[in-house]
């Protein structure tokens, strides 16, 4: 079925959606992924997509970690859907490409240009993707390469593509960069912060901002799987934290213990950003009453978080882990400039490798 031009269009993609009536694009079931831009449409041409943590474990898992199958996945949920929207995490990711066209409406209106080249930072569970092959796909880091457009909506939001950051540094960073910028404006100078899974990119980001907000009165703990990996080291090295707990989140009482060691008050602020299930109650426990949860994480469990909250007792904020914030972009690159040691474990982590080709 194709809607084009059997509704009037809407600047948030409506117009787009297949089925079922009266939704937006994000919570559709299936959207109208045909490549031709309406008036206030931007089509792309699209290099690469990064998949969110959380559902590339999610997909990686179920396809025994192998590349070709994951891809396979990839274009089958396409296919069907008409975007990346993983039914299994309700999440997808976002991508780089160069612009091939703007809608008339909106050609004027924004500050980009055919030829431009760009991230989306708007998620691909809401963006219609059109691919004809998988390229590559990277299984240590979730990106996909493929040949294929994506729309972005008038209401999408963008970045250029800096000229002094790589393109997959570039797409690895903003990927999450909300979690960076939600903590600057969370955390505050003598809080204690808890960053659960301080070890990813969106940890090690979180780990940065932390330190610049709380200051030399703060404190920041990162929570660790294992503490002598690479990023592990560099956020002690680096002094991104004042000390780690190695711990699996999902063992809440094991993870407390420690936890209460390194911060016998616990947190003011806890951040989680973990791709994996169930750690929503040891997020809840670490955090000192009234204190705030921020659930950046893909994988959290509201219900788990509402409910596990009500059964501890616990009186704290819960902050959904919002990926946009006014500035979240530019925050989270130059994050990267004002830490080389980061900017240099990115370079090296998400370097571009290839695998294979195939074809839709």
């Amino acid at each position: 079925m194709n809607v084009l031009f059997a509704h009037k269009v809407d600047r948030l993609g409506s117009h787009r959606v297949i089925e079922p009536a009266g939704a937006l694009p994000q919570n559709a079931i299936k959207l109208d992924n045909t490549p031709i831009p309406f008036e206030n449409e931007i089509l792309c041409e699209v290099e690469a997509l990064n998949i969110d943590s959380a559902s590339f474990r999610q997909i990686s898992e179920s396809n025994d970690g192998d590349a070709r199958r994951i891809g396979d996945h990839i274009m089958q949920t396409v296919k069907e859907r008409g975007k990346q929207h993983n039914p299994v995490t309700g999440s997808g990711g976002m991508f780089i490409g160069e612009v091939l066209s703007i809608g008339a409406q909106l050609r004027e209106r924004i500050d980009l240009r055919a030829g431009d080249r760009i991230a989306s930072l708007v998620s691909l569970t809401l963006t219609p993707l059109w691919i004809d092959a998988v390229k590559d796909v990277d299984t240590a880091t979730g990106r996909v390469w493929i040949c294929g457009k994506a729309i972005l909506f008038e209401s999408g939001i963008w970045a250029k593509l800096p000229g002094d950051i790589q393109t997959e540094v570039v797409l690895a960073t903003l990927d999450v960069a909300g979690a960076p910028a939600q903590v600057r404006r969370m955390a505050k100078p003598g809080d204690s912060v808890l960053v659960i899974g301080a070890d990813g990119k969106s940890g090690m980001l979180a780990c940065a901002q932390a330190k610049m907000a709380t200051g030399g009165s703060g404190r920041v703990v990162g929570v660790v799987p294992d503490a002598g990996t690479e990023s592990a080291r560099l956020l002690i090295e680096e002094n991104l934290v004042d000390a780690l707990v190695e711990a699996d989140a999902r063992e809440v009482l094991n993870l407390v213990d420690k936890v209460h060691a390194a911060l016998p008050d616990l947190a003011h602020l806890t951040v989680n950003c973990v791709n994996c299930a169930g750690t929503e109650l040891s997020s809840i426990i670490c955090t000192r009453e009234n204190g705030t949860v921020y659930f950046f994480s893909m994988a959290t469990s509201f219900t788990a978080a509402a409910l596990g909250a009500e059964g501890v007792g616990k009186d704290v904020t819960m902050i959904v882990g919002n990926g946009y914030a006014k500035g979240h972009a530019e925050l989270a690159l130059q994050t990267l400039r004002d830490h080389p040691a980061i900017h240099a474990y990115f370079r090296k982590r998400y370097a571009p490798a290839q695998h294979f080709e195939q074809g839709n």
